[in-house]
């Protein structure tokens, strides 16, 4: 009987440290954000942008606007330059003074959403054995997505008379990540260029 316990135990030992020799280790972010998630929300808002800006302004072309941004976001700098750079491309003038406009940039949402699927064995720690398992995924999926929503409101300068708002402007992107079978890694993305892990850009 104690023969059969330590082959058992044994045999234990053995199919943890190929489980453990196979498992990976991987450091998310060094940053606030990850560099994904960041593409995330800057492609989202860019997306968000209408392609015509002649239709959606109820402003003359060639007008000079003074941009503020309000939301509950500290990102409110690339939406400020993401907006400017979409006005400019439209013959518009951002600018502080002097402004014939006052365009109150309203960020409605800003963000990036995360979702996990996981069907395997969960990580093991035993507390009589000094031995750990690794996640053991049969099948996982990890759901990334990008939205921004923001809408514009038109002042007069000097005057304050309220010229008119926009439509809301809505983007979304999308990075999936999918393990199968422990090893196989599948991802789907509507990102442009996204960043891959282990490998440098120009390879």
């Amino acid at each position: 009987m104690f023969t059969k316990i330590v082959k058992a135990l044994g045999f234990s030992l053995l199919l943890a440290s190929v489980m453990v020799g196979c498992s990976t280790t991987q450091k998310i972010t060094s940053s606030v954000r990850t560099s994904t998630e960041q593409l995330l929300i800057s492609e989202a808002l860019k997306r968000s942008l209408p392609k015509q800006a002649n239709a959606p302004l109820p402003i003359p072309q060639g007008s000079v606007v003074k941009l503020d941004v309000i939301g509950l976001t500290t990102d409110k700098d690339i939406v400020k330059g993401a907006v400017a750079g979409w006005l400019g491309q439209h013959g518009y003038i951002a600018q502080d003074e002097p402004a014939t406009y006052r365009m109150n940039i309203m960020v409605d949402s800003i963000g990036s959403e995360q979702a996990n699927t996981f069907f395997g064995i969960p990580p093991i720690t035993a507390s009589l054995i000094p031995i750990s398992l690794p996640k053991l995924a049969f099948y996982e999926a990890d759901y990334q997505t990008g939205y921004s929503r923001i809408h514009l409101d038109i002042f007069e300068v000097p005057s304050g008379r309220f010229v008119g708002s926009t439509s809301p402007f809505i983007g979304d992107t999308y990075f999936n990540a999918h393990t199968i079978l422990f090893l196989f890694k599948l991802k789907r993305t509507d990102l442009t260029s996204p960043p891959e892990v282990g490998t440098s850009i120009g390879q």
